[in-house]
């Protein structure tokens, strides 16, 4: 009996050192795998993939950095001929003062129309909707001396921007941002058009399924004959959620005028961005509005466009001017998107503001330049 107990003790005793040892070899392959490849997280990115994407996010910043202060060196100097090639090929493949919102000119009663975010998907214009649309384009034939486009980027906080924007003929914003007292000074409040994105209903204001006099107490703010820009048919679910934000308006008898966005227009812009290299799954409003101002405005200014958290001089940003909240996903590429305009500001078609307003003043008495 003792010899059997000895043996007892001796299998336990191998057991466990063979244990020990096999998570002894686990641990060292682990280790091992996790060095060369990396911890790969649940959604199929490594650890080595994140520190390469934030190096490479560094990469394009410093070099956008470094290429805003090349630019500013050299001094901005519009350049008319640019202007007007960039300007031709807008209005000839996209023409956007006829096509750029729903009218019952450019889409009679009875057309399928094919959400530009669904190919697959279309909706047949009824009695209903047709009777939504403005008779005619209501930027057609328009020229305008001089356009701000207002992004709404934490570089605008402090910028003593307000009376420069309000000094434009024409003054676009994107998604219903606060132009109230606090802001007025870096953002002005005029505004001529105003783009609502569905995520701002959404989230803001409910889908307005519930109290909708909020959205229109706040489209209100943005004065009489304002146009707010509606893309009604790039999903299908905009369209039910866009007659609603129209109806609200009208009900609430709101001076703004609820316009939707032709989604021919937008296909084309992203055709037209694409063919010179831009490369995203959507185009921003941002760009958007701004490929409108360049066929509508003589002289295009932007403001507020800047997409990382660090300034041109380094210093942190807020990601919006009034409020620090970033989209967990986006479908859209601002960084490249901002080289295109970066690119179109060095060829003198636009120019895009990135120091402060006040600098001007300066100008006159010998100081740099405000964005050269």
């Amino acid at each position: 009996m003792l010899w059997h107990r000895a043996l007892y003790k001796l299998l336990r005793c191998a057991g466990l050192c063979f244990f020990i040892a096999g998570m002894v070899l686990a641990s060292f392959y682990i280790t091992f795998q996790y060095r060369k490849k990396g911890f790969r997280s649940p959604h199929g990115t490594t650890q080595r993939d994140t520190a390469t994407a934030m190096c490479q996010s560094c990469r394009e910043e410093d070099a956008v950095r470094r290429r805003v202060l090349q630019l500013e060196a050299r001094g901005w100097e519009r350049r008319e001929e640019s202007y007007q090639k960039l300007r031709s090929g807008l209005s000839r493949d996209c023409r956007g003062t006829s096509e750029a919102v729903m009218t019952q000119e450019n889409t009679p009663l009875g057309s399928k129309v094919i959400y530009d975010g669904e190919k697959h998907r279309h909706i047949e214009i009824d009695q209903k909707i047709f009777s939504t649309f403005p008779q005619e384009s209501p930027v057609g034939n328009v020229t305008f001396a001089s356009c701000a486009v207002i992004g709404n980027g934490g570089i605008l906080l402090d910028s003593g921007c307000g009376e420069e924007i309000d000094r434009a003929d024409f003054v676009v914003r994107c998604n219903l941002p606060p132009v109230d007292g606090r802001y007025y000074s870096d953002v002005g409040n005029k505004t001529d058009l105003v783009t609502a994105n569905p995520s701002i209903l959404l989230e803001k204001f409910a889908a307005l399924s519930e109290r909708r006099r909020p959205f229109a107490d706040c489209v209100s703010r943005y004065g009489v004959g304002t146009m707010l820009a509606l893309p009604a048919f790039s999903y299908g679910r905009n369209t039910p959620l866009s007659l609603r934000a129209l109806y609200t308006l009208q009900d609430f008898g709101t001076p703004a005028r609820p316009v939707f966005l032709n989604p021919r227009y937008l296909g084309s812009l992203a055709k037209f961005w694409r063919a010179r290299g831009l490369r995203a799954l959507r185009l921003s409003t941002g760009l958007m509005v701004t490929s409108l101002a360049l066929e509508l405005c003589s002289s295009v200014r932007l403001y507020g466009f800047w997409p990382f958290n660090r300034g041109p001089d380094g210093s942190p940003l807020r990601h919006h001017y009034y409020d620090d909240q970033r989209s967990l996903t986006s479908v859209h590429a601002m960084p490249a998107e901002f080289s295109q305009l970066l690119g179109l500001h060095g060829q003198g078609v636009l120019r895009i503001q990135l120091r402060k307003c006040q600098r001007e003043q300066g100008e006159e008495r010998g100081g740099q330049p405000d964005t050269n």
